[in-house]
């Protein structure tokens, strides 16, 4: 099962180093964060921002194996989503198992786009669109352009989206609508921090709970969510690492 595969991939440990950099970074720049409902941006340490979100590396390298496995036997590459960029360390291995996938990632500050994108370079990965500002005002029109409009107006959908941003219920269900729109049978959404606040525990309910949806893993950090209607319908809840 890849989720206790215990293979080490060599791009983890660049990306690893990365992650230190950040920590150890006395570098600070100003926030824009919006799902606060401020405007006003706030002077934050790299490493602070580092320290308190970026994904922990044994949920990030979770990532990376469902990726690379899904990318088996895909020669035109994956849709990936990502919404909630931060300094680009989860994106760098949402990216990394396929040069042939294209990742969109959004992001509400433009000075943290800024840092992942420079992390991005000195990592040597290419295949990543950030978009900046507002979430609630990017995200519709994005998500048409890259999959809508993919493969040469026939579509094809999203086939992995993390969903990391406004970690309120009312944001989780409103991304969620906005991506399951492009969902097909085949696609793995994965939803952070379900059990953070007792209303994220309610949005990861409610999406369980969708039609739509054929079965789930709770990871306790994130969720894993199916589509796919051949699989048995099951909500399963497992210890994870």
């Amino acid at each position: 099962m890849l989720m206790y595969d215990d293979h080490r991939y060599y791009i983890w440990d660049d990306i690893e180093r990365c992650r230190l950099r950040m920590l150890q970074s006395d570098e600070t720049v100003e926030v824009e964060d919006f799902g606060t409902g401020s405007r006003r941006p706030s002077v934050r340490r790299i490493a602070d921002v580092a320290r308190t979100s970026l994904e922990k590396p044994v949920n990030a390298q979770l990532l990376f194996r469902w990726v690379h496995f899904l990318s088996g036997g895909r020669p035109d590459g994956l849709n990936i989503v990502e919404l909630g960029t931060s300094l680009g360390i989860t994106t760098a291995y949402l990216a990394a198992p396929s040069s042939g996938n294209r990742v969109l990632t959004f992001e509400g500050s433009r000075s943290l786009a800024d840092c992942a994108r420079r992390n991005w370079k000195s990592l040597g990965i290419t295949n990543i669109t950030c978009v900046e500002g507002n979430l609630d005002a990017t995200l519709e029109d994005s998500l048409y352009n890259i999959c809508a409009r993919a493969n040469n107006g026939s579509g094809g959908g999203i086939d992995f989206a993390f969903i990391d941003a406004n970690h309120t219920r009312e944001a989780t269900l409103r991304y969620w609508r906005a991506l399951s729109i492009y969902r097909h049978r085949k696609s793995v959404f994965v939803v952070d921090d379900i059990h953070r606040s007792p209303g994220m525990e309610a949005a990861w309910k409610e999406i369980a709970a969708q039609d739509c949806v054929s079965s789930t893993m709770d990871l306790f950090h994130m969720g894993v969510v199916f589509f796919d209607p051949d699989y048995l319908r099951r909500h399963y809840v497992l210890r994870y690492p």
